[in-house]
């Protein structure tokens, strides 16, 4: 070997040397400032699949590994957190909520506990005694195939309001389903919304009335505005500051529940403009702590005439993005508001609602695809979702130079089995709520049948086995926000009753990981910064009280959220 090539091999190794201990130096004269240690993560990072810490500098992760690894990282001012050994996973994504119905949801009374109408009556007098005269009083969470008897007077299993108006004479009463789908409202209600035997249904909606005309108090699906419209006149006399302040504390207990339930992304499934700017005055504030995905709820013209402006990517450290249209299509399948191809079971002369023209379905298709929006639009029943599959593909072969356009159903909780195929074959992604399958199942048969509600109610199983993205949420307020009992659903369908409703369709826990996780960060376009614990993604971690990947499956909905950690500070704690 010659002098010279002996000095150069001399000069390498001392070179590889000192990058070695230059990348050393650099974590230690560049701590972390957040280190979670001594945990079981489950990384959804095909490079590093497990690990047992995790190293975020600011609101990026900087290390994943071994305990030993990841300890470098930690400085004299680094936050170290002992995770005692608990289960930590990507930050949890509710892929479908109404984030200011969370917020708004503890100011009106909680009804989802009622037994029967009897008990909300009650509940609704209480109300009115402690509230100012004149003043709306509202609720939410009934539904009538949850009361454990049939109120009388009724039509369809809906009550009359004569009972309700009683109770509350001089205070209009509006009470919304579970599903949002429908409302009851009292006499006061409907005379200051000018609502009377011969007012007739708008496109979409139905009033109830009896057998003489007479509106019984029930409103479905876009008749609930009427009502609504008309007594927003008792709110009409705050002012703009008012509304200001009590939005944003809409907005603070909206962000608190969320972060409490380990969630540290969502997707606000509907809200016009001026709410997106509310939430950008908040997030410039650094005053809001979850991550939000907002779809956007106003006209296409608006839309088109505003998409430049209205377009936004990774506002306020990425706690903002806006890129989504909302429709819907059809209304509830509780409320026989879901659109299907065939009668209800119990309902011979219904097959639901079509709440949006198929001519605009297709003009806001035009417009978002032109403009660079994705599209997402609630259809629950079976020809909601054919038809809404029609739209998106006429609209992708019409445009076959747009692609990963990654549109998307909401709920698709009832699909004809041809259809099913589509949304793998499109790239429509499913965004689904397996905890409306439990909470549904039991009456889901009587609306459906047996043999439709077999072959296509809740098909998470054969939407994943035929090569759908599906990704998890919770539809809150219509249920809690919160996602593990949404985890436990869609690994067991197990209802309350204990009875499995078609457990052909469960998914594994991996499965039912992903949805909550990397699937949802999918179906946002957010794939590359959040959904799996990987180097350079945004630093946003759940960790549970309870490993819910392997323990007995009994013991899931025991589990609590321990830390909520986004972009790198843990902004929950369990006590």
């Amino acid at each position: 070997m010659s002098k010279k090539l002996i000095i150069w091999l001399i000069v390498g190794a001392v070179i590889a040397g000192l990058v070695g201990l230059g990348s050393f130096g650099a974590s230690q004269t560049e701590p972390a400032t957040l280190v979670l240690t001594n945990g079981k993560f489950i990384t959804l990072d095909p490079d590093v699949p497990t690990a047992e810490a995790l190293a975020a500098r600011g609101d990026r992760i900087v290390a994943v590994g071994a305990v030993e690894d990841v300890s470098r990282y930690v400085g004299p001012e680094t936050e170290v957190v002992d995770l005692q050994g608990r289960l930590a996973t990507p930050g949890w994504i509710d892929s479908h909520l109404h984030f200011m119905g969370v917020g708004e949801s503890k100011f009106s009374l909680d009804l989802t506990t009622a037994k029967n109408w009897d008990e909300i009556v009650v509940r609704v007098a209480e109300a009115v005694k402690n509230a100012v005269p004149g003043t709306l009083v509202t609720g939410r969470g009934w539904h009538q195939e949850k009361w454990n008897r049939v109120p009388e007077p009724n039509v369809g299993g809906m009550p009359v309001h004569d009972v309700l108006s009683r109770v509350s004479p001089g205070n209009p009463v509006i009470l919304t389903h579970a599903s949002g789908h429908s409302c009851l409202a009292n006499a006061r209600a409907m005379e200051l919304s000018r609502i009377t035997a011969q007012t007739p249904n708008p496109p979409g909606g139905e009033i109830i009335k009896d057998s003489q005309g007479r509106p019984t108090g029930a409103f479905l699906e876009t008749a609930q505005r009427l009502v609504a419209w008309g007594t927003a006149r008792s709110r009409a006399t705050r002012t703009a500051e008012e509304q200001e302040a009590e939005n944003r504390k809409i907005v603070e207990i909206a962000d608190k529940e969320c972060l409490s339930k380990g969630l540290t992304s969502v997707t606000d499934a509907g809200v016009d403009w001026t709410t997106v700017e509310l939430y950008k005055r908040i997030i410039d504030e650094g005053r809001l702590g979850v991550r939000l995905n907002v779809m956007l709820d106003e006209s296409t013209r608006r839309i088109a005439a505003n998409a430049a402006a209205w377009k936004i990517v990774g506002y306020g450290s990425d706690h903002l993005r806006v890129h989504t249209i909302k429709r819907v299509i059809d209304g509830a399948l509780g409320s026989r508001g879901a659109w299907l191809l065939e009668p209800y079971e119990d309902l011979p002369l219904s097959t639901g609602l079509n709440t949006e023209t198929i001519a605009n379905m297709k003009e806001t298709a035009r417009v978002a695809i032109e403009n660079g929006f994705q599209v997402a639009t609630h259809a629950i029943g079976d020809r909601a979702n054919r038809e809404t599959l029609d739209v998106y593909e006429e609209a992708f072969r019409a445009h076959p130079d747009k692609t990963d356009l990654r549109w998307r159903i909401e709920h698709a909780q009832h699909l004809h089995p041809a259809d099913i195929p589509r949304f793998g074959k499109l790239g429509v992604i499913a965004s689904m709520q397996a905890v409306h399958c439990t909470s549904d199942g039991p009456w889901v048969p009587k609306r459906l049948g047996p043999k439709r509600a077999g072959e296509g109610a809740y098909a998470w199983r054969s939407l994943i086995d035929a090569g759908a993205t599906v990704s998890n949420g919770t539809d809150s307020p219509v249920e809690a926000v919160d996602a593990i009992p949404g985890f436990y659903a869609a690994v067991t369908r197990k209802m309350k009753n204990g009875e499995v409703f078609f457990p052909v369709q469960k998914m594994t826990r991996e499965e039912a990981l992903r949805s909550y996780t990397i699937n949802g960060a999918y179906a946002a376009f957010e794939e590359k910064i959040k959904g799996s614990l990987s180097v350079g993604k945004l630093a946003d971690v759940t960790v549970f009280t309870r490993d819910i990947m392997t323990c007995p499956e009994g013991d899931i909905p025991s589990a609590e959220i321990a830390w909520t950690i986004v972009g790198g500070k843990v902004l929950y704690k369990k006590k």
